[in-house]
């Protein structure tokens, strides 16, 4: 099978020779005694990139979210999201396993959480109610098709937040995709939420990691929540390392991710039996909606051309172009997409 031509997620691109360079040659000690050189410098470039005080290293998006709602949660507490967000739908129902408490949901047509509908779902102080402790914001939103909350509207959900005393977490798995596309530096989130994370392993292309980051007061109770969840992992620095580079090298290059979905999205959209919601498609992401219950046909179809994407749903594909998609590779999706409609 053609790799260039797997589209099913950016978690799927592997190290480059840079990052794996540096794996090779990287100063190691126990990151759980504080000791691993290459860990902290990590943590602190994090933090500066997203202009945080601190931050740390964690083995992955799921844990850093549960690690957020554990640290700002008590059991019988309550937390609000988006539907679809990924800390509800895709987490194995970690916020009740782990921190005990319960989802408030709000549905959106495009995954970006209306202030005024949050503040309306926030319970009043009454002991027959749950607390509301959190409000989560997923930032790009995957199920919505990489989804952007303008800055102008995380400004009046920070601003909701402030006025109940409630904190804003930022599910930022895809942040730099959000602040390509629109237009603006990683700080600007930092500057609105009381805590966020992004991931290394998808676009940025590091083979595993997320950093969480928030003030030195709050990542010092989120390193004691990582090492109960069983997040200590020692000699780390030799992953570390590639989440340099991946910093270093990565977060330019997500302008050609970007450029090659505008590009399927729009060829995929003049396609008899789909539709791509071009406005939407402003990231690396792409929903292809197709006839009902098509879903399941096309991805086998696809994969008999050797192009892969991500069934979602019964009528949804989902294609994500990353490091390791060409123009070629979008060329053969588009094509092999082309004869499979027609």
């Amino acid at each position: 099978m053609n790799l260039e031509a797997d589209f099913r997620s950016d978690t799927l691109t592997r190290p480059t020779e840079a990052m794996r360079e540096a794996m090779a040659r990287a100063e190691v000690g126990d990151d759980v005694f504080g000791e691993d050189p290459t860990v902290r410098e990590l943590e602190q470039l994090s933090a500066e990139r997203v202009g945080l005080e601190a931050g740390l290293f964690v083995p992955s998006g799921t844990m850093a979210n549960q690690i957020a709602v554990k640290l700002f949660t008590q059991p019988g507490n309550e937390i609000i999201a988006e539907a679809r967000s990924h800390v509800l739908t895709f987490e194995g129902g970690g916020i009740g396993l782990i921190s005990g408490v319960q989802c408030r949901t709000l549905e959106t047509e495009d995954g970006v959480l209306d202030p005024g509908g949050v503040e309306a779902l926030i319970r009043a102080d009454d002991i027959h109610l749950p607390k509301t402790a959190l409000i989560c914001v997923e930032n790009t939103h995957n199920v919505a098709g990489g989804v952007v909350t303008p800055l102008a509207t995380l400004d009046r959900l920070a601003e909701v937040a402030r006025r109940h005393a409630v904190p804003l977490h930022m599910d930022g798995a895809r942040l730099f995709n959000a602040a390509l596309a629109d237009g603006i530096d990683a700080r600007e989130y930092g500057s609105r939420v009381d805590l966020l994370w992004f991931a290394l392993s998808k676009g940025l292309s590091a083979p595993a990691g997320s950093v969480i980051c928030a003030s030195r007061e709050r990542i010092a109770l989120c390193r004691r929540i990582r090492k109960v969840l069983g997040g200590g992992m020692r000699q780390v620095g030799i992953l570390a390392a590639a989440g340099l580079v991946a910093l270093e090298q990565g977060v330019d290059r997500l302008a050609d991710d970007h450029e090659r979905a505008a590009r399927l999205a729009r060829e995929v959209d003049a396609l008899p039996g789909a539709r791509v919601d071009l406005a939407r498609t402003r990231t690396n992401i792409v929903m292809v909606e197709l006839g009902a219950g098509n879903a399941a046909y096309v991805t086998a179809e696809l994969g008999r051309r050797g192009v892969r994407a991500l069934p979602f749903g019964a009528s949804t594909l989902r294609f994500v172009t990353h490091r390791e998609i060409s123009d070629a590779g979008v060329q053969q999706a588009i094509l092999a997409l082309t004869e499979i409609l027609s």
